[in-house]
């Protein structure tokens, strides 16, 4: 007998449309493909083809209108615990502290409060916010505000991470630092997640941190590329392979 491995995320057939005014429109039509277990990937593609629609679906987040995913074999649904999602604008809850936004999905989970304040804490300290414990939003920096978002992430133990944009609402050296850290943290077997799907509207991060990119058309927005980003790890973002590498996906795109 013959067992053949199920992707660790399947992507079938997914589908979003609208109306208005009576209208209807195609967001995204016929969008397929999968991801294995410790894959990084990126998806990029024209402003408005649909990216973070299409990541608020593979998170559970939307109903497609059509087609399905699947996460570790099973149908997406917006409660599963192994899929966490980090946003473009922090989504924090003022009213909270650092501690508590960041145990957010563990006590939604049942979890006793001892053990939520333990996790949490764990995951402060992993992303370098240890002494803010007690702050609450208004008073952190922007790159403090998504490393409360990736903390509270990380803290449920995700297989996948859903990134939407994380680091465009960031100053620059910001940003860079923290898209070192997250490869870090993928790269930790001991960390989750297991595997990063991650919107972007910069080619060069993708190259920077993917395994693979999808690149979308603009709507009704399909899967037009898909491209293995073979340089070595660490990345040389000056080198002539880069730069090939960056041509290729505007090339694509545009």
């Amino acid at each position: 007998m013959i067992f053949v491995k199920k992707p660790f995320l399947e992507v079938r057939k997914l589908s979003a449309n609208y109306s208005e005014e009576g209208h209807q429109f195609v967001v995204l039509k016929d969008i397929s493909f999968s991801v294995s277990k410790g894959e990084f990937v990126c998806i990029v593609g024209p402003s408005g083809c649909g990216k973070s629609t299409l990541l608020r679906m593979i998170a559970g987040l939307e109903k497609p209108s059509g087609g399905a995913v699947f996460f570790e074999g099973q149908p997406i649904v917006a409660e599963n615990p192994r899929v966490a999602m980090v946003f473009q604008n922090f989504a924090l809850l003022p009213w909270l502290t650092v501690l508590q936004n960041v145990s957010l999905g563990l006590e939604a989970a049942g979890m006793a409060k001892d053990a939520q304040k333990k996790i949490a804490l764990r995951y402060v300290d992993i992303v370098g916010l240890s002494g803010f414990e007690n702050a609450y939003p208004r008073e952190l920096s922007g790159g403090m505000k998504q490393r409360v978002g990736l903390a509270r992430a990380l803290a449920v133990h995700p297989g996948l991470l859903c990134m939407d944009e994380p680091f465009s609402a960031l100053d620059p050296l910001t940003a860079e630092n923290l898209r070192q850290e997250v490869l870090n943290l993928w790269k930790d077997r001991i960390l989750p997640p297991d595997s990063v799907v991650m919107v972007t509207h910069s080619i060069e991060e993708a190259i920077y941190m993917a395994d693979r990119i999808f690149v979308m058309s603009k709507p009704p927005a399909k899967i037009v590329a898909t491209l293995k980003v073979t340089l070595p790890r660490p990345r040389n973002r000056k080198s002539e392979e880069f730069y090939h590498f960056v041509d290729k996906v505007y090339s694509l795109i545009t």
